[in-house]
């Protein structure tokens, strides 16, 4: 259960025996689903009032911002890991860590170098603007270039909370589905960079490249695709070089 975007799934179990017509029942259900939407409308509008902070902040520092978002297990943190160690030296980054429990990934990229904020969301199943914005406290922004927020893994609620940044990059890996795209439309489609991972695993799994990269851009026809392997440093280069563009761009603009 999401404790803040209501993304609960209710069952109503209706039994004729016990009495209560259909029509009450749907009368009954049409207004616990009109709450819901207002509920849902408020929660996103407030969220886009502090991710509109941020966005300020961030330009007025001249920080280039990203979210990573994906499902558990696509090696999203050791994308970032690889990402941070290779980049030390050219760029002055910090991390935000999203996870529902534990500090295991804030402490794996703790070890880099690099500043680090852990937010724990419990039973929350995504970070949201507001979350970010106090994490960021904690950071000197006058010293940053980049900023990564690795989000809780998710393919769902995420797609939905702006959090300030600039760009959503969704890291998929060739032991997933290469229907992903397709079953998880929204989070696709509001992502700028897709990184598909594991690509050294290709000859030892059932993954169709060409068809995934399809099915990407059938749902968001502008997102950039890096094949990359965070493991042995495969098409990373080509990442490290779009990041550096942007950064650029963004130091320029500020």
């Amino acid at each position: 259960m999401c404790t803040t975007c209501g993304c609960e799934a209710e069952s109503h179990h209706h039994h004729d025996d016990h009495g209560h017509s259909h029509g009450h029942h749907h009368h009954h259900g049409e207004e616990k689903e009109a709450r819901k939407i207002a509920v849902e409308i408020d929660i996103l509008a407030r969220n886009n009032r502090f991710a509109a902070e941020n966005r300020r902040r961030f330009a007025d520092k001249g920080i280039f911002v990203l979210n990573l978002v994906s499902s558990p297990g696509s090696g999203k943190t050791t994308t970032l890991e690889r990402s941070l160690k290779d980049l030390a030296g050219r760029f002055r980054c910090a991390v935000v860590e999203g996870d529902q429990q534990t500090d295991n990934d804030a402490v794996r990229i703790a070890a880099t170098g690099v500043p680090v904020k852990q937010i724990n969301t419990g039973a929350g199943c995504h970070l949201d603007a507001h979350m970010v914005g106090h994490a960021v406290e904690g950071f000197d922004l006058d010293s940053l270039d980049l900023l990564l927020v690795e989000n809780v893994g998710n393919l769902v609620c995420p797609a939905s909370f702006d959090l300030g940044e600039h760009h959503k990059v969704v890291v998929l890996s060739v032991t997933e589905g290469e229907d992903k795209p397709l079953k998880y439309p929204n989070m696709f489609h509001a992502a700028d960079v897709m990184l598909l991972n594991k690509v050294d695993l290709l000859p030892h799994v059932d993954f169709d490249v060409e068809k995934c990269k399809e099915m990407a851009r059938r749902v968001s026809p502008g997102i950039t695709i890096f094949e990359i392997s965070s493991r042995t440093g495969q098409g990373m280069d080509a990442w490290y070089g779009w990041l550096a563009e942007r950064i650029a761009a963004v130091k320029g603009g500020a």
